[in-house]
């Protein structure tokens, strides 16, 4: 029995922000050091430190927004550390993480505030910054906010330019904390509601004084649907004197990271739980926003999924949590991103852990070079859904039932969505065995074929890229059948990812 695919053009859900595929990079193992900042080594190409191999990956992608400097390194991280002339900075500890492949948990601080937008710059991405709930203070917080986003004659302004840096970075992604109910302080969501109110204050006063940017500040939620309730209703009570306390705030957080088996060692039911598991993200979002229609259901208030992905067993802090990147990762990528699209009204970002070298990273390096994994290829092929309208999408196939998992695994998932007079239907074949013949319906009166292509065709779910496989994992072309009728049929191979685009 085939797969069957109906695609609702009159039926748009909302517009998939491009920060969907937004990106996550910390002060952790070999991401920043040796991934993104190799400063005066002259193995491989640079700029202002930067290495380039790793944003020429990057730029491909059309990077839209760029999470740092954590994580939990985010909640002991204090900005002016890295800032100013870098032989002046401080090395501090890195309470969280140690550096590299060796188990030292310091931190340079060569790479700062300026390298990171810096970076930025160089991939036409937004900054978001996360400031340190942790053992930080408002002060410092909003310090940060004018150091980076204040034109005017101030200190902090004016250390900015001595600094090398004239015009304001106009930063306008603010998290206030991270996983405050964990490695951010071990708060309360009673407690963590009312420091929230306090950071929350000082820097809307600034953002409503002093900044050109319009700042938007993301507050940490949680998977837990008691913490998320607890901290809201919190938030109302410390805030009684505000006529409506959820202003402040415009997203809030959900995290979650999943893994079965190790990262090339699993077999087939493992590979079925993982993507039972990865297919939670979609029901942290529809509890989040849940609980937010009881709270504060006047109020725009969105969702951010400002970590996921794979965190396999392998990964450990005393590697840098290095993993080996496979194409089961990548198929697991793939259908969250399906699950994003679904709830394009309600789903404003997300940011997969992490960029590079780290967890379920899109690039990796070594000493002189850098290439892209699997997971890489996903966010490729997907790019065209990047600020299109998403479309209601209903898929007909069979399911994996995992035993003791609470949702099961449709051995089809997909999504659509519509821009520029074209509809991009992206869809993964996720059954171990045997292609699959899909029917995509739309209402298209006379449909065309515009481009077809698929990922991991005849490649095993266990393989993982590396610098000689790396280019084994790009796209290919596959045939669609065109009925005419506004239906079209591809032949999906096992455990591949394919996208047609129909006009």
């Amino acid at each position: 029995m085939g797969a069957e695919i109906h695609v609702h053009r009159h039926d748009p859900i909302d517009q998939i922000d491009p920060t969907v595929y937004g990106h996550f990079a910390e002060h952790l193992g070999r991401c920043i050091y040796g991934g993104i900042w190799v400063g005066d080594d002259d193995r491989v190409p640079t700029e202002d430190g930067i290495r380039m191999d790793t944003v020429d990956l990057l730029q491909d992608l059309d990077m839209p927004v760029l999470r740092w400097p954590g994580g939990c390194f985010a909640d002991d991280y204090h900005w002016e550390d890295g800032v100013g002339p870098r032989e002046e900075r401080p090395t501090r500890r890195n309470m969280f993480w140690t550096q590299g492949r060796q188990d030292i948990p310091e931190e340079p601080n060569t790479f700062g505030t300026n390298e990171f937008v810096r970076l930025c710059e160089m991939l036409d991405t937004e900054p978001y910054l996360a400031v340190n709930v942790g053992n930080g203070s408002p002060s410092e917080a909003a310090d940060w906010a004018e150091y980076c986003n204040y034109d005017g004659d101030t200190e902090l302004a004016n250390r900015r330019e001595e600094h090398g840096v004239a015009a304001p970075h106009d930063v306008t992604y603010w998290g206030v904390g991270n996983e405050n109910w964990g490695c951010g302080g071990r708060l309360s969501p009673e407690e963590y509601a009312e420091q929230y109110r306090r950071y929350a204050t000082y820097l809307r006063s600034f953002n409503g004084m002093m900044s050109d940017a319009e700042m938007e500040l993301i507050s940490v939620g949680h998977i837990s649907e008691d913490w998320n309730r607890r901290f809201l209703d919190a938030l109302a009570e410390c805030s009684e004197w505000v006529e409506s306390p959820y202003e402040l705030m415009e997203h809030m957080s959900v995290h979650r990271y999943y893994e079965a088996g190790g990262d090339t060692e699993f077999d087939d039911e493992e590979y079925y739980r993982l993507l039972a598991r990865s297919r939670l993200v979609a029901q942290d979002i529809d509890d989040a926003v849940e609980t937010l229609s009881v709270f504060a259901p006047d109020h725009d208030i969105s969702i951010v999924v400002d970590e996921w992905g794979v965190w396999h067993p392998e990964a450990k802090n005393t590697n840098g949590l290095e993993q080996a990147n496979t194409v089961r990762d990548a198929i697991s990528a793939a259908g969250v991103f399906d699950d994003f699209h679904a709830r394009a009204d309600v789903v404003s970002m997300a940011n997969i852990a992490q960029t590079v070298n780290v967890l379920q990273c899109l690039v990796q390096t070594d000493e002189d070079s850098a290439w892209p994994t699997p997971t890489y290829q996903v966010f490729d092929l997907y790019r065209d859904h990047m600020g299109a309208t998403s479309l209601e999408t209903v898929v007909d196939a069979e399911t994996e039932t995992v035993e003791d998992e609470p949702v099961d695994v449709p051995l089809v998932s997909a999504s659509a969505s519509e821009q520029d007079g074209e509809v991009f239907v992206t869809l993964s074949n996720r059954a171990l065995d045997g292609s699959e013949a899909v029917e995509i319906h739309t209402d298209l009166d006379d449909a065309s074929v515009v481009e077809s292509a698929v990922l991991f065709d005849d490649q095993e779910v266990s393989e993982h890229s590396t610098d000689d496989t790396a280019d084994t994992f790009e796209a290919d072309d596959i045939g669609v059948e065109n009925h005419g009728d506004g239906t079209v049929v591809v032949d999906a191979p096992a455990s591949s990812v394919v996208s047609v685009t129909l006009e």
